[in-house]
């Protein structure tokens, strides 16, 4: 009996123990979830690489978190996956070979993982050696910005229309330039913000290739979202070397918006007398060996006050050679103020036939043989008195530069809230040292509420034949003149 007990009890405590397994086997949860890295991919070396692990599921529908990670990459390759722990993650094949990457998906009821494979070949840069006679429109091949989708071997010139895509690079070989010529040349260069397109040295090293020179004078030439790099090797025009240069000879035109001069052993933009600046919109100039620009002052007006001048180039200023700004009695030339604080520097004079109007926040600076002539028209610069107009030596000591002198008649010659300083270093006119001269039958300037300082010899100079308003000498400051605040004769 005893026995039979002992059977009994151990078989009640076997069911229990199965019935405790059972239990627990019940509520241990199942795997239910697949992932799925996405079909393997054969693409440029260069490339960026969008994977999608949008496939993979749960049987359950529920949610589970992604997790990418590289299980082998070729020798050399500094890849990286951005957004890792998401469905659609991506990564720039940066050298040629074989990418594997695994993706793990995962929650409470387990995980799952799968692989993908990509594999990434060199596609060789077209060489373009020969002139372009016909038109031609050149596509983006890679998508990597740093690797060229062309490399030009040899100068090329332009006499059809050459179009240019976003996001193409083109490397130039030592010394090398391309030119837009005035015999059927075009170029038509649109990028956007995403794919600029890029002009660089085969060696990413300032002054390695020549640049661009325009003497094509279609409408139709336009910048856009360009960026210029390296070029200088070389000068352009004479002794000037830029990154682009715009000549004269056939009245060429160019349109700038949104383009990038850098790295250029010389200026960034070269403009030749006489040529036509369409429009120049947002422009960014910086680390050229000179100025960002050189230009006639014909062409200032075009200028916006967007454009940026003054991130570490050899002379942060807008450069200005000896010219004039021609006479048109139907309209005004206005020029603005940058929102950068460039100066205007005139390297020698600038004669105004023309109704030329200073905008509040304009800052001119001369050089040491510079001077200002108003000859006609006339010469309108009234500033605020928080935003004055500055005209100054371009070293801002006493004495630096000759002056400004205004023959005209009109009586919109108005010099008002402004800083004129340092001129008078040599005589602007029969002899007499001064900032500013009015001389000659019927000239006149009124000046108010403006600085005259640091002559060389006379703030203001007048001779018997001009004019200008009677309360000069108490509406103004005069500060530090060696001579006279004024001579009138």
């Amino acid at each position: 009996m005893l026995k039979a007990r002992r059977i009994l009890w151990a078989a009640l405590s076997f069911a229990l123990l199965l019935g405790s397994c059972k239990e627990e086997e019940d509520v241990k949860p199942s795997n239910t979830l697949t992932a799925k890295a996405g079909a393997d991919q054969n693409v440029n070396a260069g490339s960026v690489v969008k994977l999608d692990g949008s496939a993979s599921a749960d049987s359950e529908n529920k949610p589970f978190e992604f997790s990418w990670t590289f299980s082998k990459k070729p020798a050399g390759s500094a890849a990286n996956l951005a957004a890792a722990n998401t469905a659609k993650p991506t990564f720039t094949a940066d050298v040629a070979g074989e990418y594997e990457v695994e993706l793990t998906i995962s929650n409470a009821n387990g995980q799952s993982k799968d692989k993908v494979v990509i594999t990434a070949t060199v596609i060789e840069p077209i060489v373009i050696d020969a002139n372009i006679r016909a038109k031609l429109t050149l596509n983006d091949r890679i998508d990597n910005p740093a690797i060229p989708d062309y490399i030009v071997n040899a100068n090329v010139s332009v006499n059809a229309e050459l179009e240019i895509k976003p996001g193409v690079v083109i490397a130039f070989a030592r010394d090398t330039r391309l030119e837009i010529n005035d015999n059927g040349g075009i170029l038509i260069a649109k990028g956007d913000s995403a794919k600029p397109i890029r002009f660089i040295g085969k060696e990413t090293t300032k002054g390695f290739w020549a640049g661009v020179t325009f003497r094509s004078s279609s409408s139709a030439n336009t910048l856009e979202y360009v960026q210029v790099l390296h070029a200088g090797s070389k000068p352009l025009y004479a002794t000037t070397k830029a990154g682009m240069a715009v000549l004269g000879g056939g009245r060429a035109e160019v349109n700038i918006k949104h383009c990038l001069f850098e790295q250029n052993a010389g200026y960034g933009l070269y403009l030749e007398h006489a040529v036509i600046l369409g429009s120049f919109e947002k422009n960014n100039f910086k680390e050229n060996t000179e100025a960002g620009i050189l230009m006639g002052a014909e062409n200032v007006k075009n200028l916006d006050t967007d454009s940026k001048f003054t991130n570490g180039n050899g002379r942060n200023v807008v450069e200005i050679f000896a010219s004039s700004l021609p006479k048109n009695a139907a309209s005004e030339i206005v020029w603005k103020g940058f929102k950068d604080k460039t100066p205007y520097r005139f390297l020698e004079n600038v004669t105004s036939d023309a109704n030329w109007k200073l905008l509040p926040g304009v800052i001119i600076e001369v050089g040491r043989g510079g001077f200002i002539t108003i000859d006609d028209g006339y010469f309108n610069a009234v500033g605020t008195e928080t935003n004055k107009i500055v005209i100054r030596g371009a070293e801002n000591v006493a004495a630096y530069w000759k002056g400004m002198i205004c023959f005209s008649t009109s009586d919109k010659n108005v010099i008002e809230n402004a800083e004129v300083s340092g001129g008078g270093n040599i005589a602007i006119v029969s002899g007499k040292k001064a900032n500013i001269a009015i001389y000659g039958g019927q000239s006149r300037m009124t000046i108010r509420k403006s600085v005259i300082a640091n002559s060389g010899g006379y703030g203001i100079f007048v001779n018997y034949q001009g004019t200008v308003n009677g309360d000069v000498e108490t509406v103004n400051t005069f500060k530090d003149n060696a001579q006279a605040k004024l001579l009138k004769e």
